[in-house]
Order: C-alpha cells, then structure tokens, then sequence
C-alpha cells in the first residue's frame, strides 16, 4: 500500500478498511475526542520532542522514536496519514520524525481535520488503540541540521534556509524566549501560513503557487534547504511543502530560533 504525500480527504476515505492504515490524529484530546476520523489514532504532539533541557524542542532521541513507532503499531507495511488541529504543522513534524527514523510511507491530510469536516465526512468519538508494532527503526540524520552545521555553511552558496516564523518574529521586532532577536544571516523569510489557501480553507495551495512564492523569497528548490521557526512545529509545514515540491535536499533545524537566539556566539541579522 502506497499513498500520496499528501492526500485529499475523499482518497483516504476510500482507504480506510485497509488493514496496513495507520491514522494519527495530533489534535488536543480535547478536540480528539470531540469527533476524529473513524480509526484514528491519538499522539500527543508532545511524543515528537525530545522534552529534555537546554532545548526540548529538539527531536525525539532515538528510543524515544523506537517507542512512539511501537506504540502506534508501525509495521514495514503500514501506511501512516496524519492530521492535526493546527493547520498542519504536527503532522508535517511526524512526517519528519519518521523520516528520521527510517520509515517513508507517511503521507500528511490535505487540510487537515478542517478537509474531512469540510467534506462532510464521517466522524466518530470513541477513542483507540494501536496493536504495538514491530518495525524496527533505522535512524536516518539526513534530515537535520544543528546549529554547528549552519555555521559552518553560511556562506555556501548551495545552502539556503527557510524562515518559517512571522514577518516581526523574522526582523527581530518581537522576540520569543530569547535573548536577541532577527534572523540567521541569508536565511528567507516564507512564513508558513503563506503556504495555505486560506483560513477557512486550509488545503496547501496549488504547487505552481508555491513554487512561485518560493521564487519571490528567494528560495531555490535545487539547493539544500535547513528550514526552521521558533520551536520546530511551525517548520513542520515547511518541510511537508518542500518534500510535497520535490525539494531534492530537505533538512529541520530542530533547535530552531529557540536555540540560535539563545546561544552567545551565534551571528543575527535584521
């Protein structure tokens, strides 16, 4: 069984009795319980940070991967589509963790749980469980980046990086749980929210759109891309449209802006 990177919600409707699916639902609980898609399994978002200081918003360690690949029942033939209730970027972030781990057959909910409503799809209440799985995890670290690997390639010509954070975040006008505010020298601001259709609407625009917006922030899907924002939930998106684009080089900074604007000796533009 092999999906789409991402999916529309009337495809994966047609797939739902197919026993090697895996749904994860990383809405609140709350909202979880409130109506999910028929089969959905709950993840807490926090399951995709590692939870440990200086930066928790790093991601997971390696057991922590192999665990949360346990315990939502991954096997080598599942297929696993996730959602969740902030417009993408959970989703887009277990896509990356899984990547990290080994397993590529992830696809993301165009629109998240806002397409199924929109739909008028099915919803069900009752909560459940994954069957523990026994894939077995194969850590792959081509898809992250640290903040000594940026250093060392700001003035590499085929690395760019992504901002995914907001216009003031970018300038250093407002400043989030660090001590300076801007951005990484060359780095280009996309916010992530510019990637979707619209509030109500929050389907990914049409690739051309995107690649175009790309175009205008001087954002080139040949060269190696480190995307980021504050925490590394917002560049979850990010990473979702540059894989969904056939971007050939993606990376996260997972440490993100949380990191960069903490560390003493780390250069700053505005």
């Amino acid at each position: 069984m092999t999906l789409p990177l991402l999916i529309e919600a009337a495809e994966l409707k047609q797939q739902l009795q197919n026993p090697d699916l895996i749904i994860i639902d990383l809405s609140s609980e709350e909202n979880y319980l409130k109506g999910h898609i028929p089969g959905a399994i709950h993840l807490p978002a926090s399951r995709l940070l590692c939870g440990q200081a200086p930066i928790p918003n790093k991601r997971p360690t390696d057991e922590q991967l192999a665990d949360l690949c346990r315990d939502i029942g991954l096997t080598e033939n599942s297929q696993v589509v996730a959602y969740d209730d902030q417009k993408g970027p959970w989703a887009g972030r277990l896509l990356w963790s899984l990547n990290i781990a080994g397993f590529d057959r992830c696809s993301v909910l165009n629109g998240q749980l806002n397409a199924w409503r929109n739909a008028g799809l099915p919803l069900e209440q009752q909560a459940n469980t994954a069957t523990p799985g026994n894939y077995e995890v194969s850590i792959d670290t081509r898809y992250v980046a640290d903040a000594d690997f940026i250093q060392q390639h700001l003035q590499d010509p085929q690395v760019q990086i992504w901002d995914a954070r907001s216009p003031e975040e970018y300038r250093g006008e407002k400043i989030i749980n660090a001590r300076k505010g801007g951005h990484i020298p060359g780095a280009r601001l996309l916010e992530w929210t510019d990637c979707l259709i619209s509030e109500d609407d929050l389907r990914l625009k049409p690739a051309e759109d995107l690649l175009e917006a790309l175009k205008q922030s001087g954002l080139n899907p040949e060269k190696l891309t480190i995307t980021h924002c504050q925490t590394h939930r917002r560049s979850g998106l990010t990473y979702l449209v540059a894989r969904h684009l056939g971007f050939e080089d993606i990376r996260c900074y997972d440490g993100s802006w949380f990191e960069w604007g903490n560390l003493p000796d780390t250069p700053v533009e505005k």
